[in-house]
């Protein structure tokens, strides 16, 4: 028993340290004089999946259309939808792919299915946009030129905001988003590694995305689309100079079903994807494929907080019952690592949208997120669900 609980205490701490590591990193990095506004030759096809957006896809399609040069095509998605996305945004300049296939519905199959039209008439470039998302002035040319320099796929800052009159309830999903996004990126980004893909704001040379594997109907589809590129050996960067933004749901419906998919999804992807990147990076000497290996065994903060309080209750009881003190100074150690990483990063990257008077707050709104661990034991749904955006009454 001794053993066992050394053994869970020890592992808990992987994904601590690597979180450590990767704020380490966002602290010492530097500006980065990537992504100027060079105008760079190739034609970019910037691609909007869409189910349902009819209401919101505007600001995104006028974001877009004042960036793109007459080379440049806008392409919007119509997937399953049943209202009127299409047309909506065939009146805002953007050629209009209808798809219909109920029984084969997910933004993967979306992306796919833009592709398979492409091929026709290829792009040097496809920059892949979600239907609710703000650009950046300047964010098309930037992407454009830093992925035609490095030839590789290139993932822009994404960052996700409360809604006007909601910043209080969730401050920490908006702090949590940073740390996930652009502060643990930015770490990597520094020690020279690749990163995740985010899903949105996403640019790919035509010769990597023409063959990725695009058509699927998981829940985190764009973490997928990053692992298996990293496994075929072209890894996408960050680009921190430009960013892309969008709001998160705001009604506690729209907020609750959104973090309980992406908890799934990334716990999916921790057991499908980690043993095959940990193989290659032995296989073909992939240093990347290990870095991303490692930085996907960290899991949502919420639950990363979870499993740390709950190891350090697993330690301590063991300590009063056995009097072996290893397990809870395993587990002490790990609670001091994640507080000091947390603390590292709010003071850099935090304090403007997580003030300190509002710390008793989090400690609240950290109990009741830990309701979403009995979820987990659920399967998930790998339908393309349209977030909930409405406003409560």
């Amino acid at each position: 028993m001794f053993f066992l609980i050394v053994v869970i205490t020890s592992l808990v701490l992987i994904p601590t340290l690597v979180l450590l590591t990767e704020v380490f990193g966002s602290l010492w990095a530097g500006a980065s004089s990537a992504g100027d506004d060079r105008v760079s030759a190739g034609r970019v096809a910037v691609v909007v999946p869409a189910h349902n957006e009819s209401i919101g896809i505007i600001p995104t399609l006028q974001d877009v259309a004042s960036q793109l040069r007459e080379c440049d095509r806008m392409i919007v998605v119509a997937d399953n939808c049943c209202d009127d996305t299409g047309p909506v945004s065939a009146a805002h300049g953007a050629h209009v792919l209808p798809r219909n296939e109920p029984d084969r519905r997910g933004k993967g199959y979306a992306m796919a299915w833009a592709i398979a039209h492409l091929k026709d008439d290829p792009p040097e470039f496809v920059l892949f946009v979600d239907a609710d998302c703000r650009l950046q002035q300047g964010f098309l040319a930037k992407t454009l030129n830093y992925c035609a320099r490095t030839g590789e796929p290139i993932q822009a800052l994404y960052l996700m905001t409360s809604a006007e009159g909601f910043q209080v309830n969730q401050c920490v999903a908006e702090f949590a988003w940073r740390l996930k996004n652009w502060v643990r990126p930015l770490g990597l980004n520094h020690f020279g590694r690749p990163v995740q893909l985010m899903g949105t704001g996403m640019m790919f040379p035509w010769e990597v995305i023409k063959s990725a594997p695009l058509a699927s109907g998981h829940i985190v589809e764009d973490l997928k689309l990053g692992l298996d590129l990293v496994l075929t050996g072209t890894p996408a960067r960050f680009l921190p100079t430009v960013r892309i933004t969008s709001e998160f749901a705001t009604t506690e419906r729209g907020a609750e079903s959104q973090r309980q998919r992406w908890i799934e999804g990334h716990l999916a992807m921790i057991v499908s994807y980690v043993p095959r990147l940990l193989v290659s990076s032995i296989a073909t000497r992939n240093f990347d494929a290990l870095v991303l290996a490692l930085d996907l065994l960290v899991p949502p903060l919420s639950l990363l907080m979870a499993i740390a309080g709950g190891v350090a209750v697993l330690g301590g009881a063991y300590a009063l019952l056995a009097g072996a003190l290893l397990p809870a100074a395993l587990a002490i150690l790990n609670l001091s690592a994640l507080a000091a990483a947390l603390t590292l990063a709010w003071l850099k990257f935090g304090r403007d949208i997580l003030p300190a008077s509002q710390i008793p707050f989090v400690a609240r709104q950290i109990l009741r997120r830990f309701h979403l661990l009995r979820h987990l034991a659920r399967r998930g749904s790998s339908e393309w669900i349209r977030t909930d955006r409405s406003r409560p009454d």
